[in-house]
């Protein structure tokens, strides 16, 4: 039995493959593509990546804290980010540790302890044995296709299957759903679609991607404001840059700001506001090619784009092994399984602002465990009965977030990443304590 395997060679891989290294675990980590940078690579066959896709959080705030990403952009282009990913891997060693085009078709607890990984690859089909198994291929990868009544005879189409404008060419377009995806599509279509409209059945906050010439998500970046005068002060400043939303044509919001992850796309209210697309009600059903709306209005399309967000998907290993509670799994600090099982799950977690250095300080917590248990067992079991015997601590900040699938494992990012970091903190703590006696 080898130490541990790592899933996914995307941005949650690499850290995790980044911390184990540091202290000095081994790690064989397994990839289904052919290079690093997960959703990242366009070139990835799962990637869900188009090519007009940017960071929708700025540079400074995003980029890994060991490894400055080396451009002057303030929201890079994915082609740029991807070749981030692969300086990042290539700057500490990191691809010698994963196994390239080689996906994993079953994670099962083995009879003498431990996890069987079985991955089909170049050289066939194999089953190594671990003592534990890191779960990190993303959350932004299973398509999430609701059902409609009726029939469309056009085209539907999820946006994962979106790559270039040009797919939406001379064509009546309908995108359902808005999110940052569905809203970039729109500006995309614009300019090439015969016509576009956006079914919305909730209204939604915009942040502009600069406030007084700096990106806005620099700001206040020190002691964080308490939820109530964040929230006031935040929607006012925000209206007063943008609008409001509702004058351009969408519902208002039923929920408080930052309770869903607002949309960082300002240009799409220029659009509207220049009648280059129309927002429309939820869809009551569909009749051939036309679309009927929730409020009486109906209208005629080619296609269907679903900006309809995607599922947790971790279909290698059964739900039963990581404590699923309805939409999501339920871990401590979304990572660890309350019983311990040698499963951990690295990248479950949303959160605006949480940034790459987010989910590392996720992975250095996994790695600081994990060499207590090989290393100093009480101080690994004094971590374990934290979690098993006392109350979990808030990661909502007072933050009453929708009760949507994708917001399941959604967090505030202030109160996350001071969660684990005190974990963190913690487990070595009581490292050089036991060392100085």
């Amino acid at each position: 039995m080898t130490d541990y395997a790592v899933i996914g060679a995307g941005p949650s891989g690499l850290a995790m493959a980044r911390a184990l290294q540091k202290f000095g675990i081994a790690v064989t980590g397994y990839e289904a593509s052919h290079s690093v940078g997960g959703l990242w690579d366009i070139t990835n066959p799962r990637s869900t990546m188009y090519d007009s896709a940017h960071l929708i959080s700025s540079r400074t705030t995003t980029q890994f804290s060991e490894f400055a990403m080396q451009t002057t952009a303030d929201y890079p282009s994915h082609r740029v980010m991807q070749q981030y990913f692969a300086d990042y891997a290539d700057a500490f060693g990191l691809r010698e540790l994963f196994r390239f085009d080689t996906r994993v078709t079953a994670v099962e607890p083995a009879d003498a302890g431990g996890w069987l990984v079985t991955a089909a690859g170049p050289d066939g089909e194999t089953t190594a044995h671990y003592r534990g198994v890191i779960l990190a291929n993303g959350t932004l990868a299973e398509p999430n296709v609701p059902n409609f009544a009726g029939e469309f005879a056009g085209e539907i189409m999820h946006t994962s299957k979106y790559k270039h404008p040009t797919q939406l060419a001379g064509k009546r377009v309908l995108i359902i759903g808005a999110g940052n995806s569905g809203c970039d599509i729109a500006v995309d279509a614009v300019h090439h679609a015969a016509s576009i409209d956006m079914s919305v059945r909730r209204g939604y906050y915009f942040v502009p991607r600069y406030i007084l010439g700096r990106p806005s998500d620099t700001l206040n970046q020190g002691k964080p404001l308490p939820r109530p005068i964040k929230q006031f002060v935040d929607k006012h400043l925000l209206q007063a840059f943008t609008g409001d939303p509702v004058k351009f044509g969408f519902p208002k919001p039923n929920y408080k700001i930052y309770e869903s992850h607002p949309i960082v796309n300002t240009l799409i209210l220029n659009h509207l506001g220049q009648g280059d697309l129309r927002i429309m009600a939820d869809i009551e059903r569909f009749d051939g090619h036309t679309v009927h709306f929730a409020d009486g209005r109906h209208d005629d399309y080619d296609l269907i784009l679903l900006a309809t967000g995607y599922k947790l998907d971790y279909p290698m290993v059964s739900k039963e092994h990581l404590n699923w509670r309805g939409m999501a799994p339920d871990l401590f600090l979304n990572i660890f399984t309350p019983s311990f099982n040698g499963l951990y799950v690295m990248g479950m977690v949303e959160a605006s602002g949480l940034g790459w250095q987010g989910r590392y300080e996720q992975a250095e917590l996994i790695a600081s465990y994990l060499h207590a248990e090989q290393h100093d067992p009480q101080r690994a079991e004094r971590f374990r009965d934290r979690v098993t015997l006392q109350p979990w601590p808030d990661l909502t900040a007072g933050y009453k977030y929708l009760g949507l699938e994708r917001m399941s494992y959604y967090v505030n990012k202030d109160a996350y990443r001071n969660a684990v970091r005190h974990e963190t903190h913690a487990i070595h703590a009581a490292y050089a304590e036991a060392a100085s006696h």
